[in-house]
């Protein structure tokens, strides 16, 4: 395995609420009130659709508001990985990766682990560029059991109804995730914020039709015939967590351009059709503003330190 590449489940595909439409000839997201299923291929005009996405819309009438799925992992960690993540809006690469006690960070002198206040105790979270990042691997398809589809989020509503969700499911089925017939289901709610105007989160529940009692019993029943055939679902889940904690970060520099259409509207990503601005030369970007500052922050401690150390002997 090449150290420092972070291997996560093999990707068939994306799922999103909304999509990423061209104005101003610029690629900028738009909300919507339904799933999209995509492929992994884009073009000008977007991501081309998924055929599981168009066999969905005719089963539900011509809006995905719940999608079938099954786990890969029967460790909620392994299946929802959801950090703070501090990205840069040039390159959409993450600086600071951290879940609120310790984080990775990119610096003048490689990837270090520091303290993680959360965003709002760091100073190099100010102004909103760290938030709540998670990403769900799922599974839609039968004939391709560790292939899955991935949803990418930084709502807060979603990341709490997930986290959740998967914790309170693997309790109940006894460590049985992987083997429970679930569905994502797109729920709404309003908030002040959003003045009236509802907003769309993800949940994860029991497929439709299917009570508790049913569904545990069919996980039970799944798990049995999957260890006859010798299936090892504790050895898939300790290969899928060497490989996640392999590297440093888990999005890579290929799904950089995704994060900035996704999540950062306001950095203007130019569209693939046309040039995209560049910065002056003697501008900073973000990330030397980062390693700049993080390099201050470490001078200022070693400073400190050495107070402490003076005063001691003293």
């Amino acid at each position: 395995m090449i150290k420092g590449l972070v291997i996560t489940p093999p990707a068939l595909g994306r799922i999103s609420i909304g999509r990423v439409v061209e104005k101003n000839r610029k690629r900028l997201p738009e909300k919507d009130d339904q799933f999209t299923i995509t492929s992994q291929v884009q073009t000008r005009e977007g991501w081309l659709p998924h055929p599981l996405d168009e066999q969905l819309r005719q089963e539900q009438g011509g809006k995905i508001r719940s999608i079938p799925v099954r786990l890969l992992f029967n460790d909620p960690a392994l299946n929802f990985r959801a950090e703070y993540t501090l990205f840069d809006r040039n390159s959409g690469r993450p600086l600071c990766v951290g879940n609120g006690e310790t984080c990775k960070r990119s610096t003048n002198e490689g990837i270090q682990s520091f303290p993680c206040p959360s965003p709002d105790g760091c100073p190099l979270a100010q102004g909103g560029h760290c938030k709540p990042y998670g990403r769900l691997n799922v599974g839609l398809s039968e004939d391709d059991p560790l292939g899955s589809f991935v949803f990418r989020t930084t709502g807060y509503n979603s990341i709490r109804t997930l986290t959740a969700r998967l914790s309170y499911l693997q309790a109940l089925s006894g460590d049985r995730l992987a083997c429970l017939p679930l569905e994502l289901r797109l729920r709404g709610k309003s908030t002040r914020q959003s003045h009236g105007t509802p907003i769309f989160y993800v949940d994860l529940i029991l497929r439709s039709g299917i009570g508790m009692e049913e569904a545990l019993q069919q996980a039970r029943q799944l798990e049995q015939t999957r260890q006859a055939s010798g299936f090892d679902q504790q050895a898939l889940d300790a290969a899928a967590q060497l490989g996640l904690t392999n590297g440093a970060f888990e999005d890579s520099e290929d799904e950089a351009h995704q994060v900035l259409e996704e999540f950062y509207p306001e950095s203007g990503v130019a569209s693939p059709s046309s040039d995209r601005p560049r910065s002056p030369q003697n501008t900073p970007t973000l990330h030397e503003l980062i390693l700049e500052r993080s390099h201050h922050m470490q001078q200022h401690d070693a400073a400190a330190n050495a107070d402490i150390s003076s005063g001691a002997t003293q």
